[in-house]
């Protein structure tokens, strides 16, 4: 009998010594910086931990602790394998192209609690829905735009599928970065002959930039020459116009000459205008009354008024009688 109870005792001894340790061990968890940590009471998400440090619970089997990662992690879908192939990154672009694409997706943990519990393999479910967003926004693109200059919208709108795919799921994770890395084509044929499709496109583009620069040249010169053009034309508009004014004062001026004395003002106009017509003729004023025909030459009194007068008393006489006879030759030409 006394060993018996002393058996029992011996039993709740080394139940005690377990049951202590058990709490001892189970009763107290670290959390990394990089990690979060979800208290699950009896199977249910109790309450998420952040903060790094040591940090107390109930001891199993009441609570347990589960660690999730919180840094952002990396998702590669379609990048060789140990063999060198392509893992099931054939796609059918939308002008029915065959390419290999490559994607990189940045995601991380937000709710814990719906990781672990909304979904078995979330992360199985992160690379189908990647793979669907891909194939799908692939699949409505042209093979120009996803091996060139429409990666950038490529890549957008995978994001924003995929985005919108995990938020229907509910599995806690969030999308941070899609980036598209490599997209070629399926053999080495078809690669050279769409390499040179781009370099011939290319060099299209170059022989229109040239164009354009020498069409801008070209502009240039003929609005500097346009505008050249017009300054000159302003200015001999300005300069018409003031002749035209002078001339028009000109005309008045004679105007009221002619009023005044008609006779005289018309017989200078015609003499000046003799004399501009024809600057090296002769001009002699003629008047033949049937008998005799007599004449005034004024090329001769222009010169003999330019020759210089003689101080003597003779040559005074001269000039007064050759002044008389010029002023009766006048009056008989008048007639």
């Amino acid at each position: 009998m006394m060993s018996l109870k002393r058996g029992f005792s011996l039993i709740g001894l080394v139940l005690a010594v377990v049951i202590l340790a058990l709490v001892a061990l189970t009763s107290w968890y670290t959390v990394d910086e990089s990690d979060q940590a979800v208290i699950i009471t009896f199977g249910r998400a109790d309450q998420t931990i952040t903060e790094p440090g040591l940090h107390f619970k109930l001891p199993w089997p009441i609570q347990n602790v589960e660690k999730l990662a919180r840094e952002t992690k990396k998702l590669d879908f379609g990048f060789k394998d140990v063999d060198g192939n392509k893992n099931e990154t054939k796609m059918i672009t939308g002008d029915e192209n065959i390419v290999y694409a490559d994607l990189v997706v940045q995601w991380k943990i937000t709710e814990p609690e719906k990781y672990l519990f909304n979904a078995a393999n979330p992360e199985e479910i992160l690379y189908d829905a990647t793979s669907a967003s891909l194939r799908s926004i692939i699949g409505s693109s042209k093979i120009d735009d996803a091996l060139t200059t429409g990666k950038a919208e490529i890549e957008g709108d995978v994001r924003d599928l995929l985005t919108n795919l995990l938020e229907k799921y509910d599995i806690g994770i969030s999308i941070l970065a899609v980036n598209l890395k490599d997209v070629e084509l399926p053999n080495e044929e078809v690669r050279s002959a769409f390499t040179a499709v781009t370099d011939a496109r290319e060099t299209m583009n170059t022989k229109i930039n040239e164009a354009k620069k020498y069409e801008n040249k070209r502009m240039n010169e003929a609005n500097g020459e346009k505008a050249a053009i017009k300054s000159k034309a302003e200015g001999e508009k300005a300069a018409r116009i003031e002749e035209a004014k002078g001339s028009v004062a000109v005309f008045n001026s004679l105007y009221e000459q002619y009023k005044s004395n008609p006779d005289i003002t018309r017989e200078r106009l015609t003499i000046e205008t003799l004399e501009q017509v024809l600057p090296g003729a002769e001009i002699y004023i003629m008047n033949d009354d049937g008998n005799t025909l007599k004449y005034l030459p004024l090329r001769s009194m222009e010169k003999e008024e330019e020759k210089p007068v003689k101080t003597d008393d003779n040559a005074q006489e001269q000039n007064q009688a050759n002044q008389s006879n010029a002023n009766e030759k006048g009056g008989e030409s008048s007639q």
